[in-house]
């Protein structure tokens, strides 16, 4: 998390399923003759996802023969040359299951990051959003910097897994400048690799090309589900194109008003406030909370234990060990879903009989590891868009004064998040602004779904990114339950109000709370 937690950490694309199972065992370059908004898509079957978009097997098809397609967009590396160089968006879709005459066009999904791949992650909930595929085309992307689409690379995998086992909560003036000069490290390696693309990753350019991927795609309006980070870009969309704003729905929403510390102060409240929910739900089952006698002493269990890890780490996965880091981005990863609680359970329970392995694969799926050592960009990704939207440039001072502020707000996450801050000390490019410009009061009504338990965009952003988008624009709807996110809750007045409003136009009115 640490430098996964300054907006808003990558949507979990991963199910139970597949976590339990671990637990039991392209870039186009140069100009065309052809205008980007004119190109044709070369749709054909899709590869294996590549490493840096994760790696595993190509994508299985869905139900009612859904077959998934993959194509290449090419757009502007700088958009404000829009004859220069170009690269490539890798775009994944599957055809709308229903009658022809009732399609309305293409659904764009994004989710989250940033830094996530979308090429990879619709096909692991494609059949979650079957009934959105009998009106649309399902599409999603790896936005610029990301996976295919030229892919931001800093370190290899050898680098990468030290520089995760690194003691990102520093206790002294040793510790600190270790931090700093990894950071620093990272950073260089990012501009050495990636120099050519690190200043052309912005929200704003992702936005340009959702609007372009429309003009290709042949529709007149945008159609957009956009999940986490994406609701910024979501935002940004709206405000750079509101005419072009179809029918779009928010979920997981980041507050667009927040700098990147006070966004990261947030989710130190978020996370401990998840976190309490978790020890509170441990103890009040059945049968004896094996973590813990009381939800106090869950947390009271878990503060020492990474106290401990910090003088002397655990066995994790050979030859690694599970470090206090590490151990706290497990923790913080098993928080995104109330499916991933009973792992924690698991993991804790290992860790305090000696065993570091469960919290170090939840640490690895949160830093996109695979089980094969490899790492998808998505950190790097992450990085680069964040330092170059993000204007603030933190020094250590700047954390230290803010220290006690993000203890008390989580005594577990708060120095791990703080810290966080100085990911973009000595970032090759100049951070855009201090928070997103997502006005769009000419825009059609957005639909905006916050989650009363979410702890990485905690429910407080959506109700302000309605204000933001202006009035009659954002409508509200409120789920209260656990996790980021609410329409894979599968809770049913949540995914009928989705529904209805996507498939019929047909919003709810606002300040609609689930479930009812």
């Amino acid at each position: 998390m640490g430098r996964m937690a300054k907006r808003s950490v990558v949507m979990v694309s991963v199910s139970a399923a597949v976590l339990l199972s671990s637990l039991a065992t392209g870039c186009g370059g140069g100009s065309g003759e052809e205008e980007p908004a004119g190109q044709k898509l070369g749709w054909k079957e899709c590869p294996a996802p590549s490493e840096a978009e994760g790696g595993g097997s190509a994508p299985s098809p869905l139900p009612n023969d859904g077959t998934w397609q993959c194509a290449t967009m090419k757009a502007p590396l700088d958009w404000s040359k829009p004859d220069g160089d170009t690269i490539g968006i890798a775009l994944i879709r599957a055809r709308a299951s229903g009658d022809e005459g009732k399609r309305i066009g293409s659904l764009v999904f994004n989710f989250g990051g940033p830094g996530g791949s979308g090429v990879t992650a619709l096909p692991s909930f494609g059949a979650d959003y079957e009934k959105l595929r009998t009106r649309y085309d399902l599409v999603s992307f790896d936005p610029r910097g990301v996976g295919r689409s030229a892919g931001v690379r800093c370190e290899n995998d050898q680098q990468l897994d030290a520089y995760f086992q690194q003691d990102t909560t520093p206790d002294d003036a040793t510790e600190r400048a270790a931090l700093l000069a990894n950071t620093r490290e990272f950073n260089a390696a990012c501009a050495k690799n990636s120099g050519k693309t690190l200043p052309y990753v912005r929200t704003t350019d992702a936005a340009r090309d959702m609007d372009l991927m429309r003009q290709v795609l042949g529709d007149d309006k945008l159609y957009y589900f956009g999940i986490s980070y994406s609701t910024e870009l979501g935002g940004v969309y709206a405000h750079l194109f509101p005419k072009n704003v179809g029918r779009a729905v928010f979920d997981a929403v980041v507050d667009p008003t927040q700098t990147s510390e006070q966004g990261s102060l947030g989710q130190a409240k978020g996370f401990q406030l998840a976190l309490d929910n978790y020890a509170d739900n441990c103890v009040s089952q059945t049968e004896d909370c094996p973590v813990g006698d009381s939800a106090r002493d869950v947390k009271d269990r878990i503060t020492k234990l990474l106290k401990d890890l910090d003088a002397k780490p655990l066995p994790g996965s050979f030859p690694r060990v599970l470090t206090q880091t590490a151990a706290t981005n497990g923790i913080a990863q098993a928080l995104y879903s109330k499916d991933f609680w009973e792992y924690l359970t698991e993991g804790l329970e290992q860790a305090y009989d000696g065993d570091g392995r469960t919290l170090m694969l939840l640490s690895d799926l949160m830093n996109g590891r695979s089980a094969n050592g490899e790492y998808s960009n998505m950190a790097a990704a992450n990085t680069a868009v964040n330092c170059a939207d993000d204007k603030p440039r933190y020094t250590p001072a700047d954390v230290e004064r803010r220290l006690p502020e993000f203890r008390a707000a989580s005594p577990v996450f708060g120095d791990f998040l703080a810290w966080g801050m100085v990911s973009c000390t000595g970032w090759a490019v100049p951070g855009a602004a201090d928070h997103p410009d997502v006005r769009a009061p000419d825009a059609a009504p957005i639909l905006v779904v916050g989650n009363t338990g979410d702890p990485a965009t905690p429910y407080e952003g959506a109700h302000r990114m309605a204000e933001a988008l202006g009035e009659g624009v954002g409508v509200e709807l409120t789920y209260k339950g656990q996790g980021h996110g609410a329409y894979d809750s599968k809770d049913k007045c949540v995914q009928e109000a989705v529904n209805g409003y996507l498939l019929d136009g047909k919003a709810p009115a606002t300040k609609t709370v689930c479930p009812r």
